[in-house]
């Protein structure tokens, strides 16, 4: 399918009753997935909707779930068509969640207003401008793997994958990198799901939410006013000095741009780099050929983004009737595009379910497509290249430190890693850094 099938359907039949009463939203996990083990591996259920259902009617979450390859890209892709606005959306718990927020970012804009919002830090964010942040990226990774590799054993989210990415996040922004046991729990809370399917978990998880974004408000509200008054070279300067069609950002576009940012810029690259060790200690081969071949470490990541991409799903919200997948589309209609499920696709990926760490070419979607492609893809994919190819060139003999039916998984309806991933590992004598390609 290509951007040229989404048409003007047929109309849908009224569903009788209307949709189906539940405490579950677009917001929770589907039902496949509601338990830590399925969640942990949903890709025979991905297998399973490619194949028989792949644009697919929840009437639980009210929403529909969109599996291949080519349709996911077509949703990505069609911001006319499927927008990032919540406010289109006729579901009006998903409406309402997303508002509750009371944030204007540029994940909820469509373009015109989109663009302009992302102009205003797009620079910071090039591939050029993030390459010069390199020499601080490879300080901090050989600081982390320093202080653990002489012990044998690690917790690479704890001790590498969340703090790297945490401390560069932080100095772009011009905020206390001492504070990143504080951002960590609010980044966690704020893309948290219920961990039950009942009312008393959902309120839980919207109190929690409610309750971490006013204490981010409250802590950028303060630093806005500082930087208002005595401006620094950062981001949150930039920002609070910005304007948007020749107007000045309002609070809720620059509280937006510091909680999006912040939470953001740390919280993907952690479960990227934590998959990409989860991918190559479950193929030890893939580990002995980057061993050889240091080059291999772009495609091997690339390979994480696709296999095991720290992005599961999206959403979006149908601005007309549309058909997608022989399936009608209302207006208003929520769809959820399901990203892991379209880079295991084998009609777009040979030997879809191997981790072929060479791969090539490797058009995934885990950083996205279209406008909202995502703006931290240079950083992340520099910060994990700099975090595995120095915890590499230090310990050898890697094998993980639990059984895998131990692992937890990060508790959100979108995102995908693992809150702990402990390792073994014999430590190597400290040589050359590797350099970082």
């Amino acid at each position: 399918m290509t951007d040229r099938d989404v048409h003007t359907p047929p109309e849908r039949p009224p569903t009788e009753g209307g949709p189906t009463e539940s405490t579950s939203s677009v917001l929770s996990v589907p039902q496949a997935l509601s338990t830590p083990e399925s969640w942990l591996d949903p890709f025979d259920w991905y297998a399973e909707m490619r194949e028989t259902d792949p644009v697919h009617r929840d009437d639980e979450r009210d929403c529909w779930d969109v599996f291949r390859y080519e349709d996911v890209r077509t949703v990505l892709a069609d911001d006319a068509t499927f927008s990032s606005d919540p406010r289109n959306a006729s579901n009006e718990v998903f409406r309402d969640a997303v508002e509750s927020f009371e944030l204007d970012t540029m994940l909820n804009n469509d373009p015109p207003k989109h663009d302009h919002l992302r102009g205003v830090v797009e620079d910071f964010f090039r591939p050029r401008a993030v390459a010069e942040l390199a020499p601080r990226i490879e300080q901090l990774a050989n600081d982390y793997v320093d202080a653990v590799a002489d012990s044998g054993e690690m917790d690479v989210v704890a001790d590498l994958a969340y703090p790297l990415p945490v401390v560069v996040i932080a100095e772009l922004l011009g905020v206390p990198s001492e504070d990143r046991a504080t951002f960590k729990r609010w980044s966690d809370d704020l893309v948290a799901s219920p961990t039950e399917r009942t009312e008393e978990a959902a309120r839980e998880t919207a109190k929690r939410r409610e309750q971490t974004l006013d204490e981010l408000k409250e802590y950028f509200d303060e630093l806005i006013e500082l930087r208002r008054a005595d401006p620094q070279d950062d981001l949150v300067s930039k920002i609070v000095h910005a304007t948007v069609d020749h107007r000045p950002l309002t609070r809720p576009e620059l509280l937006g741009f510091c909680i999006l940012l912040l939470v953001a810029g740390n919280i993907t690259t952690t479960n990227l780099v934590t998959n990409a060790m989860w991918c190559l200690t479950e193929n030890p081969s893939a580990l002995e050929r980057l061993d050889r071949d240091p080059g291999l470490l772009t495609k091997a990541v690339e390979e994480v983004l696709r296999y095991r991409g720290p992005v599961q799903a999206l959403s979006r919200v149908a601005t007309r009737d549309v058909v997608l997948g022989d399936q009608p589309i209302s207006h208003g209609d929520v769809v959820v595009p399901w990203i892991g499920s379209a880079n295991r696709d084998p009609d777009a990926f040979p030997r879809a379910e191997t981790f072929v760490v060479d791969r090539t070419p490797n058009p995934h979607l885990g950083f996205g497509r279209g406008v909202h492609y995502c703006l931290g893809a240079p950083l992340a994919r520099l910060e994990t290249r700099i975090a595995l190819s120095t915890l590499l060139s230090r310990v050898g003999e890697i094998e993980v430190a639990t059984d895998s039916t131990e692992l937890s998984p990060v508790p959100s309806a979108f995102l995908y890693g693992v809150e702990s991933f402990p390792i073994r590992f014999v430590a190597r004598e400290a040589g050359p850094r590797r350099p970082v390609v």
